[in-house]
């Protein structure tokens, strides 16, 4: 397993790459209208900035930028994937392990 070194920098500027576990599959652009609104919802819950964002089929590149005394964008993201999971038809293949833990077979 990696071990990844993170900056948790409050009021920091991060940028991601958030990719689709199965890549072939189109689901950010077809259910576009639900991730817009997740995003807002999410703003309006946590705020940030979205600084910019680029939507493709598989994954999403964002540029954040945080409140001055917050550096947890991993809430967010959390935030993001099961409610937009949430949204969306079922219909991805599921590991025994997200069978178990409960999750949907949707991010990386």
């Amino acid at each position: 397993m990696p071990n990844y070194i993170r900056a948790f920098v409050p009021g920091g500027t991060f940028f991601f790459t958030v990719t689709l576990l199965e890549r072939q599959r189109c689901l950010l652009t077809e259910y576009i209208n639900d991730l817009r609104k997740v995003f807002y919802d999410v703003i309006q819950r946590y705020p940030f900035t979205i600084d910019a964002v680029v939507v493709l089929p598989d994954h999403i590149h964002c540029i954040w930028t945080l409140p001055a005394n917050d550096s947890d964008f991993s809430k967010r993201w959390y935030s993001i994937k099961s409610r937009f999971s949430a949204k969306i038809p079922k219909g991805e293949r599921l590991s025994e392990r997200r069978i178990k833990k409960g999750e949907r077979g949707i991010w990386q």
